[in-house]
């Protein structure tokens, strides 16, 4: 995680989810799996229910280009956490940023402390109008540590900062999006780490141009009942991010969230945003990638 921590800086289930055995899983990927990238896999080959995503720090390794030729033949639509000088270059394989990155002052400087107010507000209204014409409607931030402040006054806080925001947000059809993190294992005192204080601060902002970021691997983390969770909440969700626990791995076999099942109660819901692949492939890195679009496309 140090490494997404320094590249943003520069800017569940349940036992009842647990994965079904490896038979199982086996047989689900043979049968649902399409010809490999480079074989002019299209995207229509995939169901089309669930827009694909993937986080650009997982494959730093990797150049944006190749990332970008890959991700158009596996069938993914958007490479994210990418800021305007990498949008240009998605746009020529004709791919989007679902959630972009490029404003605010990281995960531990958030919307909680008043005195990053101004240069928060700053930071965002000079990137919303980019976002615009890049044609992108979606911009990441963040809470901010705890450092000691209450639930209640950590909400009025960031509804504080962020309600300056929605006006300029409303006018460009930016929306806000801020991310669930787990304040356990990756991000310690991390303040919006479950989803009901997420869920009171939408409710605190009012407004349709801010929700949340909800982290399938963090929320298993935090709290669990990933299904009943997103069921309920749905309407101050408007994205998704995988990622296999233990570890943050590969979303197969070896860790314990089954997210077909999860990746069908996001559909049934109706929602209509992207669900993107964050995590680090410990395997042949676009091999994987392909694996876990497949497993998710239900």
């Amino acid at each position: 995680m140090m490494i997404r921590r320094t590249a943003l800086k520069t800017l569940t289930g349940s036992a009842a989810l647990s994965l079904v055995g490896t038979e199982t899983f086996a047989q689900f990927m043979k049968e649902s799996e399409p010809a490999a990238p480079g074989a002019g896999v299209a995207p229509t080959l995939l169901k089309g229910r669930i827009n694909h995503s993937v986080c650009r720090w997982c494959y730093s390794k990797i150049p944006l280009e190749d990332l970008a030729k890959a991700a158009k033949e596996i069938g993914i639509k958007s490479i994210e956490l990418t800021g305007p000088d990498e949008w240009p270059i998605l746009k020529k394989y004709g791919l989007t940023s679902a959630l972009p990155q490029g404003a605010g002052k990281g995960i531990e400087n958030g919307f909680n402390d008043p005195k990053f107010h101004d240069e928060l507000v700053a930071s965002y209204e000079a990137i919303f109008p980019k976002l615009k014409d890049a044609g992108l409607n979606t911009i990441i931030c963040f809470s901010g540590n705890r450092r000691g402040m209450s639930d209640a006054d950590g909400i009025a806080n960031c509804a504080k900062g962020l309600k300056r925001l929605m006006p300029s947000a409303e006018k460009y059809g930016i929306t806000m999006i801020m991310e669930l993190l787990n304040s356990k294992v990756n991000h310690k005192d991390y303040m919006c780490d479950h989803t009901a204080w997420g869920v009171e601060l939408c409710k605190a902002v009012g407004s349709d141009n801010f929700k949340l970021l909800y982290d399938i691997y963090h929320m298993q983390i935090m709290e669990g009942d990933i299904i009943r969770t997103i069921r309920d909440n749905i309407k101050y969700i408007g994205h998704f991010h995988t990622g296999g626990n233990p570890g943050r791995n590969e979303i197969d076999e070896t860790q314990e969230i089954y997210y077909p099942a999860v990746m069908k109660a996001i559909v049934d819901t109706g929602f209509k945003g992207y669900v993107a692949q964050e995590f680090i492939p410990k395997r042949d890195p676009l091999t994987s990638l392909k694996e876990a679009v497949i497993l998710c496309d239900v």
